[in-house]
């Protein structure tokens, strides 16, 4: 392939990423895609001798990397506020979000009524996500949701809920993992699979 391609075509990457990176939802993951772009770019900017170019990627490299650093150092302080079925914000929270949780639940047609377990999952008085399940017996909880709205999909909200769950003194959790990404991320938090199921045993955290 000849040079001058090739050179252009690594331009076109860096300018997609950036594109991209601004349709997504999860800010960390905005500006980890967007700092990526802007790396290539600015390599393209050197290449063909376009230093103004490669000076604002070089910025923007640093504001993104500056507010990572700011994203990763502050702590989240959750709290977890018990709701009844039939409650009015519940219903409201699922509404709302009913496009995203049919993307990764899609299985989750129950209604709120039919857990026994609903729990609402905030940060900074804002809701951060909701979980609801099914009492299996002896402290197991059969998941219905575990949804999390996309700004705190780190993984620091499920477990902040899974150890609230172990001090209430449930035993284990049971959930299934329908699309690629709940998969992957019940994996990251503890999950083991059995069969058509994943298991957290929640006494073993």
């Amino acid at each position: 392939m000849d040079t001058k391609v090739l050179i252009e075509l690594i331009g076109y990457l860096g300018s997609a990423l950036v594109v991209v990176s601004m349709l997504m939802a999860s800010v960390v993951k905005l500006r980890v895609v967007n700092t990526v772009g802007s790396a290539i770019f600015m390599g393209y900017a050197l290449v063909i001798g376009s230093y103004p170019t490669a000076v604002m990627n070089f910025f923007l490299i640093a504001i993104n990397v500056y507010h990572l650093v700011r994203l990763f150092r502050n702590h989240k302080e959750y709290d977890l506020v018990a709701a009844s079925p039939d409650d009015g914000f519940v219903g409201y929270f699922l509404e709302k979000h009913r496009t995203d949780i049919a993307a990764h639940f899609p299985r989750f047609t129950e209604k709120a009524a039919q857990a026994d377990c609903v729990l609402m999952v905030c940060c900074g008085g804002d809701p951060a996500g909701i979980f609801l399940a099914k009492n299996a017996g002896k402290g197991d909880l059969t998941v219905l949701l575990d949804y999390t709205v996309p700004a705190y999909r780190d993984t620091s909200a499920g477990r902040f809920l899974y150890a609230q769950l172990k001090e209430k003194g449930y035993r284990k959790l049971i959930a299934r993992g329908d699309v690629d990404k709940h998969r992957d991320y019940l994996t990251h938090v503890g999950f083991r699979q059995e069969g058509d199921v994943f298991i957290l045993e929640l006494g073993s955290r």
